[in-house]
């Protein structure tokens, strides 16, 4: 150092322009070398000079990069590749508290003690080094540097509503790419920069960010290391990283180098705090928006001074200590660990004799990691470069050409390519040390290349994955404070500048992206859309009820498009009302989308539920007729007898008079509206229902027309669903209520006590086949007994429904006159009826006798007056074509409905000559109630498996049947007053 040698240390907080300075220093002399803690610094500050001074006057030296001019008189490295003895007259060390770095700091420390320039040095970096510095170099001059800007906290933020020209630092390569992919979807896309990325790779995403391509940078902690960039808020998104050993937390004078990226020039900035991270102490964010941090005490070192004679001499000076309590010697870095694994190799330990075989040992373990596949890989490579150098002079174009093979490949994506990154790296490496490589020029060109294409192929893979252009570019129009051109189809499309955004459903826009990259279009479109939305709403409030639905599933339509859905009240005829229309619209708009679909609901249950209305507000119905009106209304028009036989029976004439004016029909089953079983009320009641009850899944309307269907087609198949439906599940079908009370009337026309059979007009009324009959009348809480017999002359080509009804007069297949007739017929064992259904008085009363003997029901005139007006009620709504529609012969054309029984119509010329018949009986008090139908013997009369009656036995068996008991009569109370019309009722049947 030559007497007139000045040594400044220039410190101060970032955004100071120290660099900026040195660089001016540096070219006032006529050599210079400055040091700089990363590759991708140097790299900038080595386009900067070469921009003032031109290529020939500047070099590049780095670990990975050598550019040297003959004529160059300026140095740009990183720290570790200064020349230690240079001779320029300018020397310069960046970011100088990296003293302190626990794997890097003793490098910095060598430069801080023994570099110089012959006419100047300078150290740049934090102000917590000056009192270090002054004890350690006495010499130095001090400069202090002000910040430009003024940097202040900003607290937590969410990242979608990150500022734009924000940076979010994440501190490991996954966190790095999970956030640029959430901003990908949220924002549009966001650069990405990480040491690891080659030079080009870094400068093209640069470059993405710095022209406004995107306006989100995410970045490692290398964004602290002096990298300028347009950055106007950093966001932490954790506040801890691994140092390569284990997860620590990040000291105050690392949060501060990192947030003093914020704000350049005279820009003011922001720091702050997303994602997981936690929030910031308020003292630790105060002391980093005013730059107060701890001086630095000590610095990381290791002896410089090292004995090349053996492994062993090396390692121990290497691991010598300091007699300067401010100097602690650093901890084994990876190139000491490597050193220290390969001493003690077989293949390395015999060849690392001498001073030039030590040196060369050393050099090799201080390639870098770049690869980062495990210290045993990394270890094994470098064992295979040092012999390979050592035996043959340097490393063979074979072996090198094997390498470039493996890895010049573009394809894969982004961990791929990043991968071979980091081997091209450590070849670029190996060619930038002289003597290492044969034909290294030939080599170091050949590294560049590839280095430079997949630098290209990772910057393109890159932009693919986390950068949508379409969505960035979008969102800075729309951030402009000129509003853009819209435009908004017929369909709903909405436009902007020739771009689609998405589209108007109903009051909400539907942006053209799913999941959450829809909140970016949304974001960018809400001032576009929310004059669209308000204008549909005003449309929408005078739009005639034709143009409104309700769905089965409970939601509210307009024109094809969901616009609301119907939510629970207080009472199940009147719901509330949920409104779906976008905050954007504002609340006015929403208000009166809720005021118009409440209206429409409101005329609906009005139109369609008029009865129900009309029965809760007759104000002429008192006392039980106004109690059984309301029940009615709350199970929404359909009503079990069996679960109101009180009040019923509780009814005198006036008060039944009453509710029949409102349509009430009381049935032996069910007491109904009539009129509320067309299909719109159904569907209505249905939805009500679900609503009100809370149900996730609503129930299916039953086709509209049939009379019965199939009990599990429906998705919901409880009973009481099908009661809304307003069917009744008897055996493996349903039957329509209101069909099911024209049932009963012929059924009470049939003798009760020796059985009967099916006839035609059972047949039609249920459109069902003779089999599906007789399961229908099983779940009725009838017992059927299966038979068959010769089939009637007379009537060859009858309809199979005919054939199956033909009296029970017709003779047996055997000749045996008596086998088919009315006593055969009592003769038939009945198999009792289910037993979910057996004694129901609902469900097994089918005249007036058996409904006065029902344990529920006995001896209720109610009953049995209600039953002798069931016939003249039936043919009133029989012929209804708004109840009825497809019964009679629609039914026919109907899945389900009146047809052929293909085991009847199938068969050769034998079977056609039989036929099945069903004897159909009540289960008496002590039956059984199984659910399995018997089968009559032609021949014997007796239940197929049993054995058959023969001799006297047969004659006593013809003997009972002629003397059928006659049914038993109910006693009739004289003083009751139903007691003359159950008389009449007992008379005509």
């Amino acid at each position: 150092m030559g007497a007139g040698s000045r040594t400044l240390a220039v410190l101060g907080p970032t955004n100071t322009g120290k660099t900026s300075y040195a660089i001016e220093r540096m070219l006032a002399h006529e050599t210079g070398v400055i040091g700089l803690p990363l590759r991708l610094l140097a790299r900038e500050v080595y386009d900067r000079i070469v921009a003032l001074r031109g290529p020939s006057a500047v070099a590049l030296v780095t670990g990975e990069e050598r550019i040297v001019p003959d004529r160059a008189r300026y140095r740009v490295c990183t720290v570790e590749a200064m020349p230690e003895r240079s001779g320029a007259d300018f020397v310069a060390v960046d970011e100088i508290q990296l003293c302190t770095d626990p794997d890097r700091g003793h490098v910095f420390t060598d430069r801080l003690l023994r570099m110089r320039g012959a006419k100047e040095t300078q150290f740049l970096g934090s102000a917590t080094m000056r009192g270090v510095i002054r004890e350690l170099v006495p010499e130095a001059e001090f400069r202090g540097r002000e910040r430009m800007s003024r940097l202040s906290h900003a607290g937590r933020r969410r990242m979608a509503r990150m500022p734009p020209r924000s940076a979010i630092v994440g501190f490991s390569v996954q966190s790095v790419y999970e956030i640029a992919e959430l901003l990908r979807r949220r924002k549009g896309g966001a650069a990405v920069v990480m040491g690891a990325l080659s030079p080009r790779t870094r400068n093209a995403q640069v470059e993405l960010y710095q022209n406004g391509e995107v306006d989100y940078l995410v970045a490692t902690d290398a964004i602290g290391m002096g990298l300028n960039l347009d950055v106007r808020h950093v966001a932490f998104s954790a506040l801890e990283k691994f140092d390569g050993r284990r997860m620590r937390a990040l000291e105050p004078d690392e949060i501060g180098q990192i947030a003093g990226r914020a704000g350049r020039g005279e820009r003011h900035g922001t720091f702050g705090v997303t994602g997981t991270a936690p929030d910031l102490h308020p003292e630790l964010a105060r002391a980093v928006a005013e730059h107060r941090y701890a001086p630095v005490a000590a610095l990381q070192w290791r002896s410089s001074d090292l004995d090349y004679s053996g492994t062993r001499p090396l390692l121990a000076s290497l691991e010598r200590h300091s007699e300067d309590t401010r100097l602690i010697r650093a901890r084994a870095s990876d190139d000491l660990q490597a050193l220290m694994d390969l001493a003690g190799a077989e293949e390395v330990a015999g060849r690392a004799v001498g001073e030039a075989a030590v040196r060369l040992l050393w050099d090799v373990c201080r390639i870098p990691d770049f690869r980062k596949t495990g210290r045993g890989e990394h270890c094994a490579l470098l064992e295979r470069v040092f012999v390979c150098i050592h035996d043959s002079g340097a490393l063979p174009d074979g072996w090198m050409a094997a390498q470039i093979r493996r890895i010049d490949r573009e394809d894969g994506g982004i961990e791929a390519l990043s991968m071979r990154l980091a081997f091209v790296r450590t070849l670029t490496y190996l060619t930038q040390r002289r003597g290492w490589v044969e034909n290294e020029s030939h080599w170091r060109e050949v590294a560049r290349a590839v280095e430079d294409r997949l630098s290209d192929a990772l910057h393109a893979a890159l932009i693919q994955r986390f950068v949508d252009r379409r969505t960035s570019a979008l969102m800075r129009r729309l951030g402009q404070k000129e509003a853009p051109l819209a435009q908004m189809g017929e369909s709903g499309e909405i436009m902007v500048e020739g771009e689609r955004l998405g589209r108007v459903e109903g009051f909400r826009f539907v942006p053209d992206a799913s999941g959450a990259e829809a909140s970016a279009l949304r974001q960018a479109s809400a001032k576009v859309v929310a004059p669209r939305l308000a204008l549909e709403a005003e449309r929408f409030r005078k739009a005639p009820n034709s143009e409104l639905a309700i769905t089965p599933g409970g939601e509210l339509a307009w024109r094809g498009c969901t616009v609301g859905a119907l939510v629970a009240g207080d009472d199940p005829l009147r719901p509330g009302i949920r409104e779906s229309v976008d905050d954007s619209a504002g609340p006015d708009a929403a208000q009166a989308v809720r005021a118009r679909l409440q209206s429409f609901v409101d005329s609906q249950i009005a139109e369609l539920l008029a009865p129900l209305l009309g029965v809760q507000r007759d104000e002429s119905l008192l006392g039980g007729a106004r109690g059984l009106g309301y029940r009615l209304a709350e199970s929404l028009g359909v009503l079990k007898r069996a679960e109101a036989a009180a009040e019923i029976g509780a009814l005198d004439q006036e008060a039944r008079a009453g509710l029949r004016r409102h349509g009430v029909r009381f049935g032996q089953h069910t007491v109904f509206f009539p009129v509320l079983l067309k299909p719109a009320p159904t569907a209505l009641r249905l939805v009500l229902w679900a609503v009100f009850a809370g149900r996730g899944e609503f129930p299916d309307p039953p086709p509209p027309g049939l009379v019965t269907v199939p009990a599990g087609d429906a998705r919901d198949a409880s009973p009481e669903a099908w009661r809304l439906r307003g069917y009744r599940i008897a055996g493996e079908r349903a039957i329509r209520v209101d069909m099911l009370e024209r049932l009963a009337d012929l059924l009470r026309e049939q003798d009760g006590a020796g059985g009967f059979e099916a006839t035609a007009d059972m047949l039609s009324i249920t459109g069902l086949t003779l089999e599906q009959f007789a399961d229908l009348m099983v779940g009725l809480g009838y017992a059927a007994a299966r038979g068959e017999r010769t089939k009637p002359a007379s009537a060859p080509n009858a309809p199979a429904a005919q054939v199956d009804a033909a009296p029970s007069s017709a003779p047996a297949a055997d000749g045996d006159a008596g086998a088919a007739d009315a006593g055969a017929a009592a003769a038939v064992e009945p198999i009792a009826a289910s037993s979910g259904t057996a004694g129901d008085p609902a469900v097994a009363a089918g005249d007036a006798e058996s409904i006065a003997e029902s344990s529920e029901t006995a001896g209720d005139p109610a009953v049995a007056a209600d039953a002798a007006e069931s016939a003249a009620e039936s043919s009133e709504t029989a012929g209804d074509p708004a109840v009825t529609a497809g019964d009679a012969e629609p039914i026919a054309a109907s899945s389900g409905t009146l047809a052929e029984d293909p085991t009847a119509a199938a068969g050769d010329a034998r079977k056609e000559e039989s036929e099945v018949f069903y004897i159909f009986t009540r289960p008496r008090s002590g039956a059984g109630r199984g659910r399995t139908r018997g089968r009559a013997d032609p021949r014997s009369g007796a239940q197929k498996g049993k054995r058959p009656e023969k001799g006297p036995a047969k004659g006593k068996r013809k003997a009972a049947a002629a003397r059928a008991r006659p049914a038993k009569k109910p006693k009739i109370d004289p003083s009751n007053p139903f007691a003359s019309a159950l008389k009449d009722l007992r008379d005509r049947m």
